[in-house]
């Protein structure tokens, strides 16, 4: 048998140099229950928050099937979006690299060196890549290549060109996944996507995703499958139905939320700009929104009982994260992530920590709690971990797999997760990178090379920088930081020669 298997990848490979195979690599492997293997369900929400969820602390939102879905596996409360924004995060996952490593550094298309701004900023960023490289072997791909039926639905905003969508990146049915970043025709039916036939006037995008989800499962109920369901929700443009607005008005009435100071002036940083004004959100009374996250919520709780209607669950693995932190300094400033520092756009916590809830029947302790460390990248190797396929170190170097933490381990050996955001984000964000190795937290700011370090244990709301207190602390991770950066070639910003301070 493995003279046969050795013979088929000399003729595989053969077929490879001609062109005649399109990626790079076959996994032969068979996972460990190979009469029936588990399914993958893997739910991104859009600009999601840390403080989002009421198990993770909001008294606001209401939550309540992500709630039992906690209560029925683990949360963690330490896990980290590899980039304040979306494509690059969304990327790590699908990959299982850091986006540095993919030179794809900000959203796409983001604002290159040639259209960025030429007055106000300091820096400008080098040209990065505005699609997903076709040369990326993907999770979904080798899922596929191992007999699952592989679809997404929803967001995608990994290319520009149509050829580096889902249904070239390993996805067998892609329902509403493009170029754009938001529902080009907002929530409701029209939705002007070239991905999703319109459905009946008044359809919500959040419903409909979630239909296209279940019609999947239904139809590949006795074959192993990976759902990916990336909603655009609760991305801008705040649309929600009535109905719901009108309950989270009230609500906020009731509570008397309304009358509180909500936000904090960031006026300082229309300087990086040079106009418009920033506000920081310190308290969820959007009702909009509250809409928005109860719909999300409310969908979720669909499928997963579509998933226990059809005998499904505890055979599958699910997980549900977000993509980077909630929006709460800008465009609205819809959300409020406090305790933690800042959002999307920002290197700080709220810009970078995530909701993560993953249950495994049989191998998550059910309401458990894990507040080890982990990352967007590490998702790719815990899928081929649970299914039973081999590794793939070249594909996936950045990420470690975390079944040792689903089965109650106490932690993983890794010594460090970091990131690299070389960009003025809409948000407020500066150029910077970071890493955070144990309880400690460094950020290096571009602009001057300035540090700021945080004992994350002990101040999770990034309120006490203690880079003067402990020189030798900074100076360590200071080297790891760069090296890190040497070691993936990761493209610095330059000098605006525009600049005027």
């Amino acid at each position: 048998m493995n003279f046969f298997k050795k013979e088929i990848s000399c003729f595989l490979g053969l077929l490879m140099c001609f062109g005649l195979l399109a990626k790079s690599e076959i996994v032969y492997s068979k996972t460990k229950n190979s009469k029936n293997p588990p399914n993958i369900v893997f739910i991104l929400v859009d600009d999601l928050g840390w403080s989002d969820l009421a198990c993770y602390g909001s008294d606001f939102y209401e939550t309540p099937n992500l709630d039992l879905l906690a209560s029925e596996g683990i949360k963690f409360t330490n896990a980290y979006a590899s980039c304040p924004v979306c494509s690059p995060t969304r990327a790590s996952i699908l990959t299982g690299k850091y986006p540095a490593r993919l030179d794809i550094t900000d959203w796409i298309p983001g604002r290159q060196a040639t259209h960025a701004a030429t007055s106000g900023q300091k820096l400008l960023p080098q040209d990065f890549k505005e699609e997903m490289s076709l040369e990326e072997y993907t999770v979904a791909e080798a899922l596929k290549d191992n007999n699952y039926k592989t679809f997404f639905a929803g967001k995608w905003h990994l290319g520009e060109g149509s050829t580096y969508w889902p249904e070239y990146q390993g996805f067998d049915i892609n329902k509403g996944g493009w170029k754009v970043g938001s529902p080009k025709g907002g929530y409701f039916s029209p939705y002007l996507n070239p991905r999703l036939q319109d459905g009946p006037e008044g359809e919500y995008l959040t419903d409909r995703l979630t239909d296209e989800s279940i019609n999947f499962l239904k139809d590949n109920k006795k074959n192993p499958f990976f759902l990916y369901l990336s909603y655009y929700t609760v991305h801008n443009p705040l649309n929600a139905k009535p109905k719901v607005i009108e309950k989270y008005r009230k609500k906020a009435k009731q509570l008397g939320i309304n009358k509180e100071d909500r936000f904090v002036d960031r006026s300082e940083l229309k300087n990086v700009f040079g106009k418009g004004r920033f506000r920081e959100r310190l308290v969820q009374d959007h009702a909009v929104y509250a809409a928005m996250v109860e719909s999300m919520d409310e969908n979720i709780g669909r499928l997963l009982q579509q998933i226990k209607a059809l005998n499904l669950d505890d055979n599958t693995l699910i997980i549900f994260t977000s993509d980077n932190g909630g929006l709460s300094t800008s465009e609205g400033s819809p959300t409020s992530n406090l305790p933690l520092r800042g959002g999307k756009g920002w290197l700080y916590e709220g810009g970078i920590r995530e909701p993560l809830i993953v249950k495994w029947n049989g191998i998550t302790k059910r309401g458990s709690v894990c507040e080890t460390a982990v990352t967007s990248a590490d998702f790719y190797p815990t899928i081929l971990d649970v299914v039973g396929l081999q590794a793939l170190p070249q594909q996936h170097p950045d990420g470690i797999s975390l079944v040792p933490l689903l089965q109650d381990q106490d932690s993983l050996i890794r010594d460090a997760i970091y990131w690299h955001y070389p960009h003025y984000s809409n948000q407020g964000g500066r150029p910077g990178g970071a890493i955070r190795s144990g309880k400690y937290k460094l950020i290096e700011f571009y602009e001057d090379m300035h540090v700021e370090l945080y004992d994350l244990q002990d101040d999770m709301e990034e309120r006490v920088n203690l880079a003067n207190k402990y020189p030798k602390i900074v100076l360590d991770l200071k080297s790891k930081l760069h090296r890190w950066r040497e070691e993936i070639h990761a493209k610095m910003p330059m000098l605006n020669p525009e600049y005027q301070p």
